[in-house]
């Protein structure tokens, strides 16, 4: 195998951290109240879709996956992200309702990651958002059998364009029945902060009978 030029070996990237420590004095009350915080953080820094963040699902005997999602809604309940039912995260979720969610953002060395488990939410939910959502990305959650084979993008495109003739811009487009949201109620909230020397800060909210508790974890 040729020899890796130093800019492109993973094993050569490095970078120092240098922002403040974060205490456990410095926390709100609850993880969802310091979530808002970093997340305002996070927006106010400029970050590319700061909402994204990686949905980590597994199947009832452990096999697990992982993808991108955008993050739709966040309140004292927990965190909604919306998706078809059938697509593979949908129908792990439905098998196994244990999953995780990672927000990274890399750009202000920090990272949140939560654990816990998700269940739909109520139908008028679902089809508040959904029709506050463009036009073109109405017509998209009908065109796309999330998460199956097909053949070529020329179908894809086929499916759209036929729904786009049937409901043309200005006309309201049903809620598909097998689309909706989730909302992921937290048991464990993870607040990471890098620092210099791989000393990082890890604070994470665990659930205790309704009460939360703060640990320090060592990074």
């Amino acid at each position: 195998m040729c020899p890796v030029p130093n800019d492109l070996d993973p094993a050569a990237m490095r970078e120092q951290y240098r922002t403040t420590v974060l205490a456990e004095t410095d926390l709100a009350p609850t993880p969802m109240d310091q979530f808002a915080r970093w997340f305002k953080d996070a927006v106010s820094g400029g970050l590319h879709e700061p909402n994204a963040m990686v949905v980590s699902t597994a199947t009832p005997d452990g096999r697990p996956s992982s993808r991108t999602v955008l993050l739709k809604k966040y309140d004292d309940g927990g965190f909604v992200f919306f998706t078809n039912y059938a697509s593979r995260k949908g129908r792990e979720l439905t098998a196994n309702p244990h999953l995780s969610l990672l927000f990274p953002w890399h750009q202000i060395a920090r990272q949140v990651i939560v654990t816990g488990t998700a269940a739909r939410i109520p139908r008028e939910e679902t089809a508040a958002y959904f029709h506050s959502r463009p036009h073109g990305s109405q017509l998209g959650a009908w065109a796309s059998a999330q998460s199956t084979v097909i053949g070529s993008r020329t179908e894809l495109t086929s499916r759209y364009e036929e729904l786009e003739a049937r409901y043309p811009a200005g006309t309201e487009v049903p809620v598909p029945e097998g689309w909706g949201g989730f909302r992921v109620v937290p048991e464990a909230v993870e607040f990471w902060q890098g620092h210099e020397n791989r000393l990082h800060d890890r604070l994470r909210y665990v659930n205790e009978g309704g009460r939360w508790r703060v640990e320090r974890l060592c990074p």
